[in-house]
């Protein structure tokens, strides 16, 4: 196996096992949120995150220069300021379905952002993947009910940016990542989200009363978010862009939803339906034809 196959595969480990650590800590976040309110524990997740990754970093030495900060700041605004807040204020206005539903949008602005700022092509495969695996979600979660197409309209284009915005973040950390490793692009992305979102923790907190006298179990939530699903989870996003295409890698956002709803349904007891598994299988199906171009063209260039 040749080094340029290694990469891919190494890629698709490192994207399908960040994505599953999301879709997981829907579990956890479903818990500790009924005690810390949202933007508060953003802050404390990336809090956490940077103290890990940080340490990496100055161990390493590994320090981007000053004239690149303009970018890594871009990258923090985009990816954690607006894109989670975005996630976090449309879900609270409209539904966790709807939520589901329109975030799923977030591979196909990958793939435009990636034709737009990364000059990529994008294949007719990986086209048909992405609308492929859409299908599969819709499946998973279901068509919206009457009830979600008349929740606040507002709230549903406040989503629409959360998917537009985290597009966006996955392309301009790809290009950083492109002249510097994805543990210091992560890890200043971490610095100055901390940075731009504090502000929307303190008037929350100004507005929400918060009790800090939390059990254990909401303190090993707050670890897990902010050691797994942020620090691991990011860094994992990051290198997986790293060493494939954005628009093969997209497809691999999919994957959340499926182990979301599976996690749902063994720990929380959430009905799982006969959808879940034709919805995983279209889900399947479209990352690996997203994902057949990239290795077409990778074998056609060592034959």
């Amino acid at each position: 196996m040749n080094n340029q196959w290694k990469n891919q595969l190494f890629g698709a480990i490192c994207l399908t096992l960040a994505a599953a650590i999301w879709g997981g800590v829907y579990v956890v976040s479903k818990v500790v949120l009924e005690v810390i309110p949202p933007f508060t524990l953003l802050i404390l997740r990336f809090g956490i995150a940077l103290v890990v990754l940080g340490a990496f970093v100055v161990a390493r030495k590994e320090y981007i220069p000053k004239k690149e900060y303009p970018l890594l700041m871009a990258i923090a605004f985009v990816g954690v300021t607006i894109s989670i807040a975005a996630q976090f204020l449309g879900t609270k206005l409209s539904t966790a379905h709807m939520g589901a539903l329109i975030t799923s949008a977030s591979p196909a602005f990958i793939a435009i952002f990636a034709v737009w700022l990364l000059k990529e092509r994008i294949h007719w495969q990986q086209t048909a993947g992405i609308l492929l695996a859409t299908l599969g979600v819709l499946i998973v979660i279901g068509v919206p009910s009457e009830a979600d197409t008349e929740t606040s309209m507002i709230g549903n284009v406040i989503l629409l940016v959360a998917a537009l915005s985290w597009g966006l973040y996955t392309v301009l950390s790809k290009k950083a990542t492109q002249r510097y490793s994805s543990l210091a692009v992560t890890t200043y992305a971490a610095l100055f989200g901390l940075i731009f979102s504090s502000p929307l923790m303190l008037w929350e907190l100004s507005v929400t009363p918060v009790s800090w006298t939390w059990s254990w179990q909401t303190w090993m939530g707050v670890l897990y978010i902010g050691i797994i699903s942020t620090a691991g989870a990011f860094y994992l996003w990051n290198k997986g862009f790293e060493m494939m295409n954005a628009g093969s890698g997209a497809g691999f956002f999919f994957v959340q939803p499926i182990v979301g709803a599976f996690l749902g349904w063994l720990l929380l007891g959430e009905h799982l339906g006969v959808g879940f598994f034709i919805g995983a299988c279209f889900i399947f199906l479209g990352v690996m034809l997203s994902n057949l171009q990239q290795a077409k063209t990778k074998q056609e260039k060592h034959s």
